[in-house]
């Protein structure tokens, strides 16, 4: 799995304080990356590649379909698991449009971070290690610890 260390937003540029969609389906995108077995700097490269040929929302990537999403990943070297990513991308992509609309919109409809957590684990592909990855820099954001008095 990727390490800790490396896989921030802030390192792939991306701004999630804004809340802008793109910027939290950027997020999403990563972690999705992020969540499988491999190398950080493969799945850095990945999510550059994507990026970078402006698969940066869901729509985008359900337009570019599954073949040019596996030569974007194997460009990346995510060879390993090209093929089944690309299919991981699409059906998330497919029910994160069907069942919420967007990135925010399903945000919105979760009133804490557990309760972010488990609608994203509804979205099938979507598992503890994704979710967890992604709460990880969505939680200080948006559910911060209120002070104590």
């Amino acid at each position: 799995m990727a390490k800790a260390a490396r896989n921030e937003a802030r390192a792939l540029s991306i701004d999630l304080a804004s809340g802008r969609e793109t910027e939290l389906f950027k997020w999403l995108l990563a972690c999705l990356l992020f969540g499988k077995p491999i190398q950080t700097e493969i799945a850095e490269q990945a999510y550059r590649e994507l990026t970078e040929a402006g698969l940066t929302s869901p729509d985008a990537i359900l337009s570019a379909g599954w073949d040019k999403l596996v030569l974007l990943l194997d460009r990346a070297h995510y060879v390993r698991y090209d093929f089944s990513t690309a299919t991981k991308l699409l059906e998330v992509c497919s029910e994160l449009k069907r069942t919420y609309g967007s990135i925010s919109s399903l945000m919105s409809q979760a009133g804490t971070a557990t309760e972010l957590s488990r609608k994203l684990q509804e979205i099938k592909y979507i598992g503890p290690v994704t979710a967890r990855i992604f709460l990880r820099e969505v939680r200080p954001i948006r559910y911060p610890r209120k002070p104590e008095a």
